[in-house]
């Protein structure tokens, strides 16, 4: 697969996962905020596999 996320993207979903995670192990916001493991992990990886099953993309283009 290829990376389908942007900078941005990236670094959005690592640090919402984050805070996502920090709120579930304080207890929070309970067992749901465990939830944050996923964008954390797409966020690392650069692939998101929702974007890839709708064509989305949200890397630059790159010029050739």
């Amino acid at each position: 697969m290829k990376v389908n996320e942007g900078t941005i993207d990236r670094a959005l979903r690592v640090i919402v996962g984050l805070v996502l995670i920090g709120l579930a192990a304080s207890g929070t916001v309970g067992v749901w905020g465990w939830i944050g493991v996923l964008p954390l992990v797409t966020g690392l990886v650069g692939i998101c596999p929702a974007y890839a099953i709708f064509g989305m993309s949200t890397c630059p283009m790159k010029k050739s």
